[in-house]
């Protein structure tokens, strides 16, 4: 990596990276101010898929892998990354991405979701790099401290999102599976010496599969490994089903398809099946002829039975018809469009999902487009008891309030992919009745479970040093706030436990003089978190890799209206930092808006604040002045532009995110103007903020002149570049000042 001081910035996926091609060359142009570089690369799911396949030229030259390098990036110490959003595909994405490439005229072949030889196996291995968490596992060497900086916080105060009072007779809640899940099944061991395992299947006729091998393991490091019972969750599935007719009240499946990709979308299918039943069962020939698979949603079965003769396809519709005739309500994605909660894998995710619903009063959508009581279901129950937790708080003390309560800042574990989103690598689906088990190099047995055909094994890893350093990122966020400190750990998990033990450990490694710091389950973390929320309080979460993930949403979108406008920062282990910004909402929706209407509502404050603190990072790592000045005139910009109000409007012809980029450039001008730091920099931009004022009104009339038109990208998953760059870039005022600098 270069040595001089250098930041990479990341083109992503949707509205992000619409984003980023208004607000990249304001980036460089300020950067360059201070002798900062700012290089680019690509992680696009298009990106990420064509890097697979190097024999797929562009230009007589393969597309360049730069998520494997941006992860040997992460191992110096000077790396700077600023990380976008990025698609975590599902199989319908990875399908949809796939077809357009093909469009475009690369030579991919297609995703071979059963393959039927050794050709397509690997095929479907090289895609399957690509689907998924495949990002952030690679980037995060490092923990992450996620939290509110002051100026957002005092703006939701002043601007708080919208709360919708909950009923007194609200029947909304979270249903659970009690026994037989990924909790219950758990078991966890503390490896006393490196070693090498296998994950092997042992048929109940004594044949042996090997699952993985050989996977090493670190000396200390926590291995875990756990299974779903099929038969446990098909018989819960209709169990749901049932009591949400019997309660009237919407049926509502949230997991992570996108995430954890291997199980949870067989998880996902098992829910299709059950709600659609007499469907499944009715014409299960004529599915299995087609390849319908219900792991895909209920949208793949009605894209595959569309050719179907018309008695056929009709005998089908009227039994999916039958279920909703006859079943509960169901939850809906669109209800203009009928989509519902489970026509596609990725459209629910439980993090985006549950705190809406909590905000919505406990209601999601029906059919008719009103909100409606619901069974929130989540079948493991690991995690399921904070969302029941805070619902049976709204329920019992009221909603919450985003103009008094108080902030969950969140440090979470997940250096060197501890604890990774149901291990991809490691989830494996039963061929048959038997043992799975994990062997170490000596031949012992280190874990072993019982399994059912169809029951979803899998394991994770936990490495030592990621649990060193996550305990002393707990007590430096304790020490600098002053505020109490809960790690969210139950000593009943067989994980947990191994956790606890360490952090007992490393805890009297630092000075926790004067700290409250304590251990809590995660229902008894969340219930405290939420007492202290309704005094005014502030609590820090101390979590795991996947309660990191849920808590870093919840929070956000109940205290904020939104996750984009947290602050992410992931100190590297080596000594770089990366810079994380949030999703903050539905991004296809705000791109499916800009293509008709020429409006993005894409709330760039995630990538303000995430500069700001890479430009800080960079400035103290190499003692760059001229950073610092940017960093700070940037936090002044980012403080101005909420105090005036500058985010973008949902509605066309009124303020997109190019206008609040034009604001919050000219902010970041006028604050360099108005610093006595660094007098080359003062006098540079002072001409820069006062052409930016001069013109605001032209700036302006030029940006909403592009509104209205439906606009060509030349693609959804690989945007035009010339195109998408016009598109972003329409006001030739603004382009000529910022391209001046």
């Amino acid at each position: 990596m270069n040595n001089s001081p250098t930041i990479i910035y990341t083109w992503t996926d949707e509205a992000p990276a619409l984003a980023t091609h208004a607000f990249l060359p304001v980036i460089r142009a300020f950067a360059g101010a201070a002798g900062v570089q700012v290089e680019t690369r690509d992680i696009s799911l298009a990106a990420r898929i064509l890097a697979q396949f190097p024999d797929v030229l562009v230009d007589g030259y393969p597309i360049p892998d730069d998520l494997t390098e941006l992860g040997s990036m992460t191992e110096e110490p000077e790396a700077n990354i600023i990380k976008l959003p990025n698609i975590s595909a599902s199989i319908p994405q990875m399908k949809a991405c796939i077809a357009e490439l093909q469009a475009r005229g690369y030579a991919l072949p297609n995703y071979p979701e059963v393959p039927g030889n050794d050709e397509e196996t690997q095929t479907k291995a090289r895609f399957d790099v690509a689907m998924g968490s495949a990002v952030n596992p690679v980037l995060r060497e490092g923990n992450s401290d996620r939290r509110a900086p002051k100026a957002v916080k005092d703006f939701a105060k002043a601007n708080p999102p919208r709360m919708r009072a909950w009923p007194n007779n609200s029947r909304t809640h979270v249903s659970t599976m009690a026994a037989n899940d990924f909790q219950h099944n758990e078991k966890s061991v503390t490896i006393p010496a490196a070693t090498t395992v296998n994950i092997e299947h042992v048929a109940s006729d004594g044949t042996v599969t090997i699952l993985k091998e050989p996977l090493p393991l670190m000396a200390d490091e926590v291995l875990d490994a756990t299974f779903m019972s099929k038969t446990a969750l098909v018989d819960f599935f209709r169990e749901q089903v049932k009591d949400a007719k019997d309660k009237d009240v919407l049926f509502s499946l949230h997991l992570k398809a996108t995430m954890m990709k291997v199980s949870d979308p067989i998880i996902f299918g098992y829910g299709v099946e059950a709600f659609f039943h007499k469907a499944f069962t009715n014409h299960a020939a004529t599915f299995k002829s087609l390849g319908v698979d219900a792991n895909n949603g209920l949208g793949d079965l009605i894209s595959k039975i569309a050719d179907l003769p018309e008695d056929q396809r009709k005998a089908i519709e009227s039994d999916i018809q039958a279920a909703y005739d006859e079943g509960p309500g169901i939850a809906m994605v669109d209800s203009d469009r009928g989509i519902t909660n489970l026509h596609v894998p990725s459209d629910v995710i439980v993090d985006a999902s549950i705190p809406p619903m909590i905000r919505d009063s406990g209601g999601m959508w029906n059919a008719a487009g009103e909100l409606q009581d619901t069974k929130a279901i989540i079948p493991d129950s690991s995690y399921a008891g904070i969302y029941d937790t805070i619902i049976k708080d709204v329920q019992k003390h009221s909603q919450l309030d985003p103009t008094t309560m108080g902030s969950v800042p969140n440090v979470g574990l997940m250096a060197q992919k501890a604890e990774e989103y149901g291990s991809h690598d490691k989830t494996f689906e039963a061929a048959s009745a038997g043992v799975i088990r994990i062997v170490d190099a000596k031949g012992d047995t280190l874990i072993e479970h019982s399994v059912a055909p169809g029951d979803i094994w899998r394991a994770c890893q936990t490495k030592d040093v990621s649990v060193r350093n996550w305990v002393e990122l707990a007590v430096r966020r304790a020490r600098a706030t002053g505020v109490p400190t809960v790690f969210w750990l139950d000593s009943d998990r067989a994980h947990d436990a191994q956790l606890i033990s360490k952090v007992n450990t490393y805890l009297l490694e630092q000075d926790t003089d004067g700290l409250d710091i304590q251990i809590l389950s995660p229902v008894e973390a969340m219930q405290f978190s939420l007492d202290r929320i309704r005094r005014g309080e502030d609590t820090i979460s101390v979590t795991g890799n996947v309660l990191r993930d849920y808590l870093t949403d919840l929070f956000p979108i109940l205290e904020l209206g939104t996750s984009a406008r947290m602050l992410s920062i992931v100190p590297l282990l080596n000594g770089g930092g990366l810079f994380e910004t949030g999703a903050g909402g539905s991004a296809p929706k705000h791109v499916q808006q800009f293509a008709q209407e020429g409006h993005l509502r894409w709330d760039s404050i995630g990538e303000y604040m995430a500069l700001a603190a890479s430009l800080q990072h960079l400035a103290d790592q190499f003692n760059n002045t001229g950073a610092r000045v940017l960093a700070d005139a940037l936090d002044a910009a980012t403080s101005d532009y909420l105090t005036n109000a500058r985010l973008p409007s949902r509605v066309v012809h009124e303020i997109d995110s190019r206008g609040s980029n034009f604001y919050l450039t000219m902010y970041w001008a006028q604050a360099l103007k108005a610093q006595d730091t660094d007098a080359e920099l003062a006098s540079r931009f002072e001409s820069v903020g006062a052409a930016l004022s001069e013109n605001e009104e032209l700036i302006l009339s030029e940006i909403e002149e592009a509104q209205g038109p439906e606009q060509d990208l030349g693609g959804y998953y690989m945007l035009d570049t010339e195109l998408a760059t016009a598109a972003m870039r329409p006001s030739k005022t603004f382009n000529g000042i910022i391209d001046g600098i």
